[in-house]
């Protein structure tokens, strides 16, 4: 029974026994009883009416707890006739008052958070308090394996044991979770694009939860790295030229002195002197195919038929492929629209890519006639046309992706690593998405995706 009502009895109860004890003892003075019982009856209405006085800042403050808990900070209590009562009113329409403001202000806050989370480049992982991913903002969703994981604690997007390690060691999500708590480290994903990865913590209702920023730095390293080692060539360029210029003028002096000599001393010195000539020839060639590099012109864009150009270099490298019993040819050629390329450049970033396939075919050894095989995929996706080059050589199994187009990384004996440094800028240079790793099925691959 509530408060009221038990005041409500109680306050019957008593006025009921008053009446009774007055009929009892004044039944002999009819006068003085209905005197007395009239007192009774006016003192039970004031008695009624002095409760429900009493008590109507309960039900006031009954009405705020009921707007406290719906949330309806936005409502206000309405004004009572009692001057004392509307104190407490205007106190609690004050506290809602500031709960609005402070709801819209939390609001406000909330909505600039959100957007900067979508519009920051950086990729935002919070976890709840169980470790399950709870909040991805739009640069997070776009990492692979990330796009349907909310709810999902990270080691659940890796399905089995083959996703969490690839050709190239552990997978991008495998290093995330394998992330200390307060550290940050360099992570490098399945296709060579290298993250700067952090883990964080803040307190939630007085609980940690963890956080993880992936911030993408494959384009900032690519570019120090390319200014770096321009200027590195430039310098060399510079001061190989100068000694190979003044030691091939001494050279070519020297020999005018072969007739001062002896026949037999004659011959030996010029034999000396030509074998110098050839290497300091030699130098000067290795360092202008890294000048070329550097100093490669901007592309000239004219729409171009990728097959056409293709069908080029299958024609130049037929009859050397066909000399060392490697079959090369098309696996797969869809009709594709013409695409703006410089074609110029883009013919010598593709006979290297072919030339590098030819020679890692020709260094696998014991393979059978119609086994080394270079072959050539042009397939129409969406709005871009994506080239394959796919050779049976498989020497990038052991190869961390991140290294292939690194400035002077080869895995060929005496290579230089000038030929994938020279097909990273044409494509950078013309916008062209690219990836050269291993299929894991004994062969390597080299997709270009040509935007139109």
């Amino acid at each position: 029974m509530s408060l009221r009502r038990r005041l409500y009895a109680y306050l019957v109860a008593a006025h009921l026994l008053f009446l009774g004890a007055t009929v009892l003892l004044l039944r002999g003075t009819p006068g003085m009883m209905l005197v007395l019982e009239t007192a009774v009856l006016l003192s039970l209405l004031l008695g009624l009416r002095l409760i429900r006085r009493a008590l109507e800042p309960l039900g006031y403050t009954r009405h705020f707890h009921d707007l406290l808990q719906d949330q309806h900070y936005a409502a206000r209590l309405q004004p009572s006739g009692d001057a004392e009562l509307n104190e407490l009113v205007q106190l609690f329409n004050t506290m809602l008052g500031a709960l609005y403001q402070e709801r819209l202000q939390i609001g406000e806050q909330q909505g600039f958070l959100d957007r900067l989370l979508e519009a920051t480049p950086s990729a935002v992982i919070v976890f709840d308090f169980d470790g399950r991913i709870s909040l991805l903002n739009a640069s997070a969703q776009a990492l692979p394996g990330l796009g349907a994981a909310k709810g999902k604690a990270l080691a659940d997007c890796m399905p089995d044991q083959a996703d969490r390690t690839d050709q190239s060691g552990p997978s991008l999500l495998t290093q995330l979770d394998a992330l200390p708590l307060g550290e940050s480290r360099m992570l490098t994903d399945a296709d060579g694009r290298r993250y700067r990865g952090q883990r964080g913590k803040f307190y939630d209702r007085g609980f940690a939860r963890h956080f993880l920023l992936v911030e993408e730095l494959t384009e900032e390293l690519e570019s120090s790295e390319k200014a770096t080692y321009d200027k590195l060539i430039r310098v060399l360029a510079h001061e190989v030229n100068n000694t190979v210029a003044a030691t091939g003028s001494v050279l070519d002096s020297l020999l005018y002195y072969r007739g001062q000599l002896a026949e037999r001393d004659g011959e030996d010195f010029s034999t000396a002197i030509v074998a110098v000539q050839r290497r300091n020839a030699s130098l000067g060639e290795f360092i202008e195919r890294f000048t070329r590099v550097v100093k490669m012109p901007a592309p000239e864009l004219r729409p171009n038929a990728v097959r056409d150009i293709m069908d080029d270099i299958l024609y130049l490298y037929r009859e050397p492929c066909r000399s060392r019993g490697i079959h090369i040819g098309w696996q797969r050629c869809d009709e594709v629209a013409p695409v703006s390329l410089d074609r110029h450049l883009i013919e010598q970033a593709l006979l290297n890519v072919v030339k590098n396939a030819m020679e890692a075919v020709e260094t696998v050894e014991g393979a059978a006639a119609g086994e080394r095989r270079i072959e050539f995929v042009l397939a129409s996706e969406g709005g871009a046309a994506r080239l394959s080059v796919i050779d049976s050589g498989n020497l990038l199994g052991d190869v961390p992706a991140h290294l292939l187009f690194t400035p002077f990384f080869t895995t060929k004996k005496g290579g230089q690593g000038i030929g994938l440094l020279f097909v990273r800028e044409v494509l950078n240079r013309h916008g062209f998405a690219y990836r050269l790793a291993a299929t894991g099925q004994g062969q390597t691959r080299f997709d270009i995706w040509l935007v139109a």
